[in-house]
């Protein structure tokens, strides 16, 4: 069984707060057999409590950032080289292990919106969703082919509202049931969407760590965490794009 705990960068914007945000918002997933989840949550534990980090409670992308003021911020106490020494080491959680993999979808914010199907911000959401699902059951499917056995796979999300929950899970289930125009089918998928509050989930905080350095990469040009976690993208030879990353909508991305 694989577990794909999926999370995004930033929020999705209106379509009239196209010019005051990001280009780009990114999904992003991180799959896991489930054999590996307590060795990677042990080690995620080791870590925060390394004496040079004493790190406690959630760990979020937005925490690093030296302006960060919340006031649950886990890692306010560390200075920014001490935070960028942990968040290598977090990486390398991921990364060191040769079967976690990352996938992601970076969508073209204005590129988007000119889809006649994306009217809404959930709208955005959840075609941008799309693509790292089927990614999952595509991973799904080359495992089989692996080991020649079926191999099945649960798909968890961020919770973060109960319209907005209510939504995914219902374009999920189109998703899975066949009730849209998708080029794929999800028959290695085991029941619904689930959906989890990111501090009690420690793949749903690997997702936000991740998409955060995606969306790095792609909102502000900086690459040295996106280059950190690059080892761990889903790939075909040493092509990402397509099988790691995709990029949406597919025809206009800019």
């Amino acid at each position: 069984m694989y577990l794909c705990f999926i999370d995004e960068s930033g929020s999705p914007p209106k379509p009239t707060q196209i010019e005051r945000r990001p280009p780009y918002f990114v999904i992003a997933g991180v799959i896991i057999h489930e054999a590996q989840w307590h060795g990677i949550s042990e080690e995620l534990n080791a870590l925060k409590n390394r004496p040079e980090f004493r790190v406690r409670g959630e760990i979020k992308w937005r925490y690093f950032g030296p302006q960060n003021t919340d006031h649950c911020n886990s890692v306010a106490h560390l200075d920014q080289a001490a935070r960028d020494a942990f968040r290598a080491a977090f990486y390398a959680i991921i990364t060191k292990r040769k079967a976690v993999k990352i996938i992601a979808c970076v969508a073209s914010v204005a590129a988007a919106y000119e889809q006649p199907y994306v009217r809404t911000q959930e709208d955005l959401y959840q075609m941008t969703y799309k693509p790292v699902s089927e990614r999952f059951q595509y991973f799904l499917q080359d495992m089989e082919r692996t080991v020649g056995s079926s191999q099945l796979g649960i798909m968890i999300a961020d919770h973060r509202g109960k319209s907005q929950d209510e939504g995914l899970r219902h374009r999920h289930h189109r998703f899975v049931e066949g009730d849209a125009p998708v080029f794929s089918t999800y028959k290695n998928y085991i029941e619904t969407i689930f959906l989890t509050p990111s501090h009690n989930s420690v793949g749903i905080q690997l997702a936000d760590m991740v998409a955060g350095a995606i969306g790095r990469k792609f909102n502000s040009d900086e690459r040295q965490f996106y280059d950190a976690i690059e080892p761990a993208f889903r790939r075909n030879g040493t092509r990402i794009d397509g099988y790691g990353l995709v990029k949406f909508p597919t025809k206009g991305w800019r």
